[in-house]
């Protein structure tokens, strides 16, 4: 079904909206028009790139901070923090991120995000990891966007804080992980 540019305009915004995470190309996929199209659009509506509205998001809908390590320190962009709660985060995997010879990333990379994912989400200024129970799932490859999920899930026997961590590409899980954390706090 065509659209006038008008009407197409206003569900993109609308989308954009309801979805503030999706792309530029799963939306032109959406409204069947090319993303240079989407791209015209968003400038038209002041609507900013995929990487801006991730920080504005982040930055309005946090009303804690991370308290165990910088934020410039976690790695990937922290989109979703309760502390003590959950937190979620997104690392797009860049050329810096793979091995040349066949651009899959490297295990560290993928290992690091989770790890300080499961760091940032404890409501305390010492939070270390003690053990990790880890499992990469499928490989990860140049050019995916790779978003963990980190879940508190209790604690131990010798009162540490056991963090669920799962990542995903799009929709594939590549990654999963339980943290055993050790805080100042019990």
């Amino acid at each position: 079904m065509k659209r006038t540019k008008r009407e197409r305009q206003l569900l993109l915004q609308e989308t954009i909206e309801q979805t503030p995470f999706i792309t530029d190309e799963a939306l032109a996929n959406k409204f069947g028009v090319s993303i240079q199209t989407i791209r015209l659009d968003r400038m038209e509506l002041s609507i900013p790139e995929l990487r801006e509205r991730i920080k504005t998001v982040a930055t309005t809908h946090w009303n804690e901070t991370v308290k165990a390590l910088p934020i410039e320190e976690v790695i990937g962009e922290i989109i979703d923090l309760e502390l003590d709660q959950r937190a979620i985060s997104i690392l797009d995997i860049g050329e810096e991120h793979v091995f040349s010879r066949n651009k899959i990333a490297r295990g560290h990379h993928i290992f690091a995000q989770a790890n300080s994912l499961a760091v940032a989400v404890i409501d305390d200024e010492l939070a270390l990891t003690t053990n990790a129970e880890i499992k990469f799932t499928r490989q990860v490859v140049e050019g995916e966007r790779v978003i963990a999920k980190a879940r508190v899930v209790g604690t131990d026997i010798n009162a540490r804080t056991l963090v669920e961590v799962h990542s995903y590409v799009d929709n594939d899980s590549v990654f999963t992980g339980v943290f055993e954390m050790f805080r100042s706090k019990k």
